[in-house]
């Protein structure tokens, strides 16, 4: 069951979240980090109602964003869709222990459907360079890349920019 996420879930999001960034680091991937995603980045999502949890017999086992707000970041990018009524993917997780059965693909699948009842042009999301797996997860789901950005303070390495037009 997908469902918006609650302030008192935070530390059990952030415990699944640290799960995957330590199984990323393991296999050469530095993503995430020890500030992001943070405490802070989470309860503002779930200030604006954007966190949504994936549960299954009660246990949490992923999260996403979806998100009508434009980082800045993006403003670089050149668009497939005009910057009007998009969605925005962001902290797409699931537990490492939990990969691997489909959930990030109904994660995803909740989140194109919110935008596409929601009128939305496109999806548009960002992933980590260096992470090939997350690469074809969304080249395979139709997602087009687009360009570059950068986190600094996450990593040297660039983000890809991708978009999925509706």
């Amino acid at each position: 069951m997908i469902q918006r996420a609650k302030i008192s879930e935070i530390n059990e999001i952030l415990s699944m979240t640290d799960a995957c960034r330590i199984a990323m680091e393991a296999n050469g991937i530095y993503q995430w980090t020890l500030d992001y995603p943070s405490q802070k980045a989470f309860e503002h999502d779930i200030e604006r109602d954007e966190l949504y949890v994936l549960r299954k017999t009660g246990k949490l086992l992923g999260c996403v964003v979806v998100s009508t707000f434009m980082d800045e970041e993006y403003e670089s990018v050149s668009w497939l869709t005009p910057n009007t009524r998009n969605y925005y993917i962001h902290r797409l997780g699931v537990h490492p222990e939990h990969q691997g059965r489909g959930f990030a693909q109904q994660l995803m699948d909740f989140g194109e459907n919110y935008a596409k009842e929601h009128k939305a042009l496109s999806v548009r999301l960002d992933t980590f360079s260096q992470n090939q797996r997350n690469q074809k997860f969304y080249e395979q789901r139709g997602y087009q890349k687009l360009g570059d950005i950068y986190f600094p303070k996450q990593s040297e390495h660039p983000f890809h920019c991708y978009e999925l037009v509706l």
